[in-house]
């Protein structure tokens, strides 16, 4: 479908905000880049829905806002809200605020550019984990002429769940996290496809390693708002499940 869209879409000038992938939008892994400085990026509602093999289906609405505070720093803030509907019972409620920070350390010249990330998960909704977790994450972006490549590791913190499954914003909160992108732009369309592999460890007792894979794409239709969409399945662990994913950012800048 955004395909099609970017396909009706005239050749955008000057516009570079469907270039920065962020986490969740369309993918799990993220490029190096922040928000630039001074400006804002609204993330207007992304949604995730996830439909596992017993078939229970949950939504996940994670409105958040990432604003460039320092030169190369954003802040960013989201507030995820999750709706489980199992066989037998269903619930809806917010489920954590997130608060997260990302650095790059420098830009991308000969090296690749590189970036630090934290973010903590607070104990907060109905649907809340019970404890705080707190994340770092290393990111790496290396532009080569046919692609753009991604990688991202990261480490949680935080008490392991017994029971449970943690799901904070869509996101599995996970031990540990390690994955690859990979990138193909089409700027004179401010169009970009990009598929997705990670493994990563649940946080929850006894759970085995879960690998998955995803592709989406992101389109810029102004100036300031792109649209972006994204498929992916787990492929082990105890929940396969697909998922899709939708969304969209508004860009601005602030009035100062």
């Amino acid at each position: 479908m955004l395909m099609l869209v970017s396909l009706l879409v005239p050749p955008a000038r000057a516009q570079t905000d469907y270039y920065n992938t962020s986490a969740g939008r369309p993918l799990r892994i993220e490029d190096a880049s922040p928000v630039e400085y001074r400006g804002v990026e609204l993330d207007l509602a992304p949604v995730r829905w996830e439909k596992s093999r017993d078939a229970a289906n949950r939504w996940f609405l994670h409105p958040e806002v990432a604003v460039g505070v320092f030169p190369r720093t954003q802040l960013q803030i989201g507030v995820p809200v999750a709706l489980v509907d199992e066989r037998s019972s269903s619930a809806t409620g917010v489920s954590g605020i997130e608060i997260s920070a990302l650095h790059a350390l420098n830009a991308e010249t000969s090296i690749p550019a590189l970036a630090l990330a934290a973010e903590l998960m607070l104990p907060v909704g109905a649907l809340g984990a019970e404890a705080t977790y707190g994340t770092v994450k290393a990111i790496m972006t290396r532009t080569l002429r046919a692609a753009r490549i991604h990688a991202n590791a990261q480490v949680t913190l935080g008490p392991t769940v017994r029971d449970l499954e943690v799901n904070v914003g869509g996101l599995d909160v996970s031990r540990w996290l390690a994955g690859v992108a990979i990138d193909r732009t089409f700027p004179l369309r401010s169009f970009l496809l990009s598929v997705e592999s990670f493994v990563e460890q649940p946080i929850r007792d006894g759970s085995t390693l879960e690998w998955n894979a995803g592709a989406g794409a992101r389109v810029q239709l102004a100036p300031r708002w792109a649209l972006d969409g994204g498929v992916g399945r787990r492929l082990t662990g105890d929940d396969q499940v697909w998922y899709v994913t939708l969304g969209s950012a508004y860009a601005v800048g602030l009035p100062w």
